[in-house]
């Protein structure tokens, strides 16, 4: 037999062997494990929480590029769909979107409470599993709840609670009077409902509530009344940009009374600057918690875009970590799995000093949480540095699930 027919021999057999794989579906096994894992992200990228989208945009992608670069999920590399959520009915049109013509194999993100339950009952529609990181709703982790809604973002009560120990200890409670400006949507509602138990429980009094429009700008008429009111405490219940707008007037008014808020993102702080800045306020995180994991990503992000991360960067950097974990471990990206994985009490290193786990009935993210007052003048490092870090609440010697809501104040039902 001469060399050519050997040659033709082997390529016929060789043929005959890759027409038996395409038979048995070889080649698509083969393309669909290359193909990259598309993630969607939708968060509010305009309006009044735009400036906080725009920090988780830029939290996850640098989770995912660092996800990637370790040699992404399962060997495939993740690619992330990020979109304006805008609001609830733009946000639905563009979660179904993501997973029925895109082929996204789960949802993360969001900051609007009521935009996270519209994603949340598409997700469960589609059956893929959606991570909410930034909407605070109770509403959400009540009667709200669905088996395919996790929250890595803190409940409205866990911010109450952490914030009102704060204000328990400096005596700014029992026998107080509150004077609440709440952001009028379900966010703000919902935080001041949450306050006013807190508050009755612990012996204070209401002197009084403002509901403000979320584009609100002039603060002059709601200033006004809570001068009237003389208020032992002004609660900013608001959100967004808004509590820029209140601190910065706040400020000019030169009010005497003392100013907590229980709902907080530290890039709203950086908004209105040091020298507006007043009061005690809960996070979830901070860029100054000393844990390696969490310098290593404030490094990271100083180096890429010139300003230390806020908490919403951190929510959303967070989350990605968090899905990438359960589908190595998983071994798969199937929801079922997921969410079966992540009720199983899976732990996470969350850039805190303790880890932390989601509960089975609830899907809430049992996590220690923070508050920030301001620095001493002359103490800031730079124009980020003005916030001082409380200690970590809860404390390490106390369950994590102190600050969150009990199954008695909690209706719900997965």
């Amino acid at each position: 037999m001469n060399q050519n027919s050997k040659t033709r021999r082997q390529l016929l057999q060789a043929g005959s062997v890759a027409g038996a794989l395409a038979t048995l579906g070889m080649p698509a096994l083969v393309k669909a494990q290359s193909d990259k894992i598309k993630i969607g992200h939708l968060t509010p990228l305009t309006g009044f929480l735009g400036p906080l989208g725009e920090y988780g945009t830029m939290g996850i992608k640098l989770a995912v590029d660092e996800v990637n670069k370790a040699g992404g999920v399962n060997g495939r590399q993740i690619e992330l769909l990020t979109e304006d959520s805008v609001n609830p009915a733009t946000a639905a049109s563009k979660a179904q979107r993501m997973l029925e013509r895109d082929g996204a194999v789960c949802l993360l993100g969001e900051i609007n409470s009521a935009s996270g339950l519209a994603i949340s009952q598409v997700a469960a529609r589609n059956q893929k599993i959606f991570i909410n990181t930034g909407g605070n709703s109770d509403e959400l982790r009540g009667k709200s709840c669905n088996r395919f809604m996790f929250h890595v973002e803190c409940a409205n009560s866990m911010y109450v609670n952490t914030l009102g120990r704060a204000l328990l200890q400096q005596g700014m409670v029992k026998g107080k009077k509150w004077y609440f400006l709440t952001a009028d949507y379900a966010f703000g509602h919902d935080l001041t409902r949450v306050a006013r138990i807190f508050l009755e429980k612990q012996g204070g009094l209401v002197a009084g509530e403002d509901k403000v429009p979320t584009d609100a700008t002039d603060y002059s008429a709601y200033l006004l009344k809570i001068r009237q009111a003389k208020p032992d405490v002004v609660i900013s219940n608001l959100a967004g940009t808004q509590i820029t707008s209140f601190m910065k007037q706040y400020s000019e008014y030169g009010l005497p009374f003392a100013v907590a808020g229980f709902g907080f993102d530290t890039a709203l702080a950086w908004g209105a600057g040091a020298d507006n800045f007043v009061g005690t306020w809960p996070v979830p995180w901070h860029h100054d918690v000393d844990t390696p994991t969490s310098k290593a990503f404030v490094a990271e992000f100083m180096k890429r875009h010139g300003k230390p991360p806020e908490n919403q960067a951190w929510g959303d950097y967070t989350v990605l970590k968090i899905m990438a974990q359960a589908m190595n471990d998983v071994k798969s990206t199937d929801s079922m799995k997921v969410i079966e994985y992540l009720e199983k009490g899976a732990q996470f290193d969350i850039l805190k000093g303790r880890k932390g786990y989601f509960r089975d009935w609830d899907h809430q993210l049992m996590q220690q949480m923070y508050t920030v007052t301001p620095k001493k003048k002359g103490e800031a490092r730079d124009k980020w540095d003005f916030l001082k870090l409380g200690p970590a609440v809860p404390n390490d010697n106390e369950p994590l699930d102190i600050i969150a809501p009990t199954r008695q104040e909690n209706s719900c039902n997965l």
